[in-house]
């Protein structure tokens, strides 16, 4: 039976987190914490095999809660659940030693079957992380990030950094805005930036603004 606790600052997501993967007869919940002092009051206290993490438990520094749990208690595996996209925090959670990330825009399958990869040892990564590990590996080092984008990506890049909205840059590409949401995580994912905001600096400071 896999021992696992639940750490969300919404008490309707742990419900149905907890509701969800106790459907599955391998899984117990054993705990459930709302803010990082009840979560680390609980895995001093339980025997926890893996623990779901979402990443709003700390704002507005989402991988402090991370860092203090692999910090504290390096033998629990981390399992990250996150309304954010991939793109924007998977790698980095990676890095900060979590054994896998999971969004809950996923099924349900599929998180039942990261949390029994990541309790047999293993490491769960979606196809479009790992495709986002795979470009992050083999990528040629080069001093200015926006070089790697490719041409469509620059356009939006190029767009959101005159200041311009989602909406405004879907109108002037002709494309949808999911396109274009889409175009700025790979963007931002690429360039190692979390904001527009940033996004606008990198661009001011490189000479790269209109």
């Amino acid at each position: 039976m896999i021992r696992l606790v639940v750490a969300d600052d919404h008490q309707l997501v742990r419900e149905g987190i907890k509701k969800t993967l106790t459907a599955d007869k391998g899984i117990e919940v054993v705990g459930e914490a709302w803010d990082l002092p009840s979560l680390s009051s609980l895995l001093a206290e339980q025997q926890v095999d893996i623990l779901l993490l979402d990443l709003s438990l700390s704002p507005p520094n989402e991988l402090a809660a991370l860092r203090i749990v692999r910090e504290r208690f390096p033998s629990v595996p981390v399992l990250i659940i996150s309304s954010h996209a991939e793109s924007q925090f998977g790698i980095e959670s990676l890095r900060e030693g979590a054994s896998g990330y999971v969004t809950k825009s996923m099924t349900v399958d599929v998180i039942v079957k990261a949390v029994h990869k990541v309790c047999a040892g293993g490491r769960y990564v979606s196809e479009s992380l790992a495709d986002l590990l795979a470009f992050e590996l083999t990528a040629p080092k080069n001093p200015h990030p926006h070089a790697v984008l490719t041409e469509r990506e620059s356009q939006v890049f190029m767009l959101l950094a005159s200041g311009l909205t989602i909406k405004q840059v879907a109108g002037k590409l002709d494309i949808s805005i999911s396109s274009v949401n889409t175009y700025r995580s790979r963007i931002l994912a690429k360039m190692q930036l979390k904001t527009n905001a940033e996004l606008i600096r990198y661009a001011v400071k490189h000479g790269l603004a209109n």
